[in-house]
């Protein structure tokens, strides 16, 4: 059964932080968590991104910085897209020494830090500006890479537009028992929401009797195991309506559902429309946009 793994992050000898680039490869990793903060920046490529218990649509110029030990991976949307790539930079948040940002000028990277619990996507502007002073860093040296990095870092606490992406602070800020404890079920849920999802499964991964495990579930996310389920589904499932001309019939089983008629249903009473009506309605904003 699929758990969210830890990773282990080991930066250059001569660096004190992680910059990597990445092909399609990078979308291939499983929900995956480690203690080591991280921004990640596409380059290329579409699909879902998870972080913590929250999901999304991502494209080309999508950058978050993800939190210590918060699970997150990215995955694409068809699976096969060779062009699909990725910058993503991983450091701790002691690279500079134990109190570095507790310095009162650090004061607002600190705080950033402090968000980044929750996941922080950054607009297109932040994007860019972070991207080009990626790409002049191959020119510097060790020390002004070091330096080119901090500016990045209070660069972006200066951002116009950000959002928080796990906004249950139940969630993001979990002791360390209860995000071991959960984290497998969110793993479980992102790799198997479009499959038959089990609750006995679920359940069998915190190694609580099914019904310890639903009022578990539902104090640590304030949903029940079927409302995730079903939202991880909408979720898929509304990015297909715009973006894909299918039958809404196997958009609905695609996206886990195994009966059209209860996706009708469903979709409608969560989302105000009818899932012909939602692709008529957004499907003109999608095409300017994209």
């Amino acid at each position: 059964m699929i758990r969210a793994t830890p990773e282990i992050v080991q930066p250059a000898s001569e660096q004190s932080f992680l910059i990597r680039a990445f092909g399609d490869e990078a979308f291939r990793a499983p929900y995956h968590f480690h203690a080591e903060y991280e921004l990640t920046l596409i380059l290329n490529g579409k699909g879902k991104r998870y972080i913590g218990n929250h999901m999304a649509d991502f494209k080309a110029g999508d950058m978050v910085l993800v939190g210590a030990n918060l699970p997150h991976c990215w995955k694409l949307v068809p699976e096969k897209q060779p062009d699909a790539g990725a910058i993503v930079i991983q450091f701790s948040v002691d690279f500079m020494g134990d109190s570095f940002f507790d310095k009162p000028e650090n004061a607002p990277i600190k705080s950033m830090f402090q968000k980044a619990a929750n996941g922080i996507w950054f607009d297109q502007i932040s994007f860019e500006q972070v991207y080009a002073a990626i790409l002049a860093m191959k020119q510097q040296d060790s020390f002004h890479i070091l330096i080119d990095f901090l500016k990045i870092l209070y660069q972006l606490t200066q951002s116009s537009k950000l959002v928080l992406l796990d906004k249950e602070p139940n969630v993001a800020r979990l002791s360390l028992v209860d995000q071991k404890r959960i984290n497998p079920v969110l793993a479980y849920l992102v790799e198997n929401f479009r499959k038959q999802v089990s609750l006995n499964d679920a359940a069998a991964l915190t190694n609580m009797t099914t019904n310890a495990f639903c009022k578990y579930f539902k104090k640590i996310t304030r949903k029940t195991f079927m409302e995730m389920v079903i939202q991880y589904r909408l979720n898929y499932a509304t990015q297909q309506l715009i973006e894909t001309d299918k039958p809404v019939s196997d958009i609905a089983f695609n996206s886990g559902f195994t009966d059209v008629s209860h996706f009708y249903k469903v979709f409608k009473t969560k989302m105000g429309l009818s899932p012909l009506s939602y692709r008529k309605k957004f499907m003109i904003g999608y095409d300017r946009e994209n």
